[in-house]
């Protein structure tokens, strides 16, 4: 597998729990950056995918956050 397939090969899924849960993609690079937000309410799911450009999502806010290596909760 080349280096470009590796890097957008993982998929996050992250559900809502409560409402104004938010999501940063951050690029990657010398400086790290905020590239994308996204706002979520209660109940909504957004499937993010690490790429070229996103080396990293910060969830700020109470989510069900799933990926290839399990089940994570986010926020109080």
């Amino acid at each position: 597998m080349d280096q470009e397939k590796s890097l957008s090969s993982d998929y996050v899924v992250v559900k809502a729990q409560e409402n104004g849960v938010n999501i940063f993609g951050l690029t990657r690079g010398k400086d790290t950056r905020f590239h994308h937000t996204e706002k979520l309410d209660k109940g909504e799911v957004v499937i993010a995918q690490f790429t070229e450009h996103t080396s990293a999502i910060k969830i700020r806010g109470k989510a069900e956050i799933l990926t290839k290596h399990g089940r994570i909760e986010s926020g109080d």
